[in-house]
């Protein structure tokens, strides 16, 4: 089925549904779909057979998602797998009722980085049963465009010369008001995940009439995007490197090959400002992978996968449960 794309006249539109894991910023899956599928039930449907699919113990510990992930039919269905969830109701009128109700009863804590929160239970029409909402209230700054029509809706609190904005959540986590809104916003993480895949990993360029054509395209570039990610955790795991500035660090250089008494050596030489601290960090893994294949030799891929992975992530991990140790053959004498 073909949609409407203004950049590329008489070409399908695609929406991409991905699914991403927090802090890591690696891509867990990818599906694209047809320009008119893009709502939350669409992007459901991709996550709960990505999930089901994967051991539990593998499962994440609660999903994230924009206000199209706040229907009844994917809470339930989250519910139903007994997973937690966190996401984002739209200010329909029951919502602005239940928005003034709490501001009559004033009852607001600090919810962290300039918002107030306050926190009840609701349950709307549709809805099988009632669910904890935490709405989150921050003063407006500067000036901002308002209708008359929009002054008189509750979530534009008129508080002296302030005005507020407002976010309604709703979840089944039990944490504390501040720890929920803190995960709310650490979503906007995930939306730079894919800002980057698009617009430096090619997701917004590839369109086909072959759909499948295109979702193939676009889970190798997720997996290329894994690997890469990896590979710059492993020189630095103290944050995530973009490939923008990345790639022009690490694969920039130019190559010189000498031969000499029937000897051939390459030597790379980078003109980057930041070579001397990225060589020394590559010296740092190369050690690394030599240790790895020197003590790791009787373990499979998947365990040797599993090492470099928690090597890369090391500075996320100092509180996780140690992997089992794997019983090994005794050392030969």
């Amino acid at each position: 089925m073909k949609s409407y794309n203004p950049k590329k006249p008489g070409r399908p539109s695609h929406a991409y549904h991905s699914y991403f894991m927090a802090n890591t910023r690696l891509a867990l899956g990818v599906e694209v779909e047809p320009g008119d599928r893009h709502t939350g039930k669409h992007v459901a449907a991709g996550l709960w057979k990505l999930l089901d699919g994967m051991p539990r113990e593998l499962w994440p510990v609660f999903i994230r998602g924009d206000v199209s992930f706040g229907s009844e039919a994917i809470m339930r269905a989250a519910e139903e797998r007994q997973l937690h969830y966190l996401t984002k109701l739209r200010l329909s009128a029951n919502v602005k009722k239940m928005i003034n109700r709490l501001i009559s009863r004033g009852e607001w804590t600090d919810a962290g980085q300039g918002f107030k929160g306050a926190e009840t239970t609701l349950c709307l029409t549709g809805w099988s049963k009632s669910r904890r909402v935490i709405v989150l209230k921050r003063p407006i700054r500067g000036e901002v465009l308002i209708t008359d029509d929009q002054l008189s809706l509750a979530f534009v609190e008129a508080d002296g010369i302030k005005k507020y904005e407002f976010q309604v959540l709703v979840t089944s986590l039990t944490d504390e008001l501040l720890t929920i809104a803190q995960h709310y916003r650490d979503r906007g993480d995930c939306e730079n995940c894919f800002d980057e895949l698009k617009n430096q990993w090619g997701w917004g360029g590839f369109t086909t009439h072959d759909l499948q054509r295109c979702r193939i395209a676009s889970r190798l570039v997720a997996l290329v995007y894994n690997w890469w990610s990896l590979y710059v955790r492993l020189l630095n795991p103290d944050k995530h490197h973009e490939a923008i500035t990345s790639r022009p660090l690490m694969l920039q250089s130019v190559g010189r090959k000498t031969t000499h008494a029937g000897q051939t050596i390459v030597t790379v030489t980078s003109s980057h400002a930041k070579a001397t601290a990225v060589q020394a960090a590559m010296q740092d893994v190369t050690r690394f992978f030599k240790e790895l294949a020197h003590t790791a030799e009787q373990l499979g891929v998947a365990e040797r996968v599993r090492l470099i992975v928690r090597w890369a992530f090391r500075k996320l991990l100092p509180h996780m449960p140690a992997l089992p140790h794997l019983k090994l053959l005794p050392a030969t004498g």
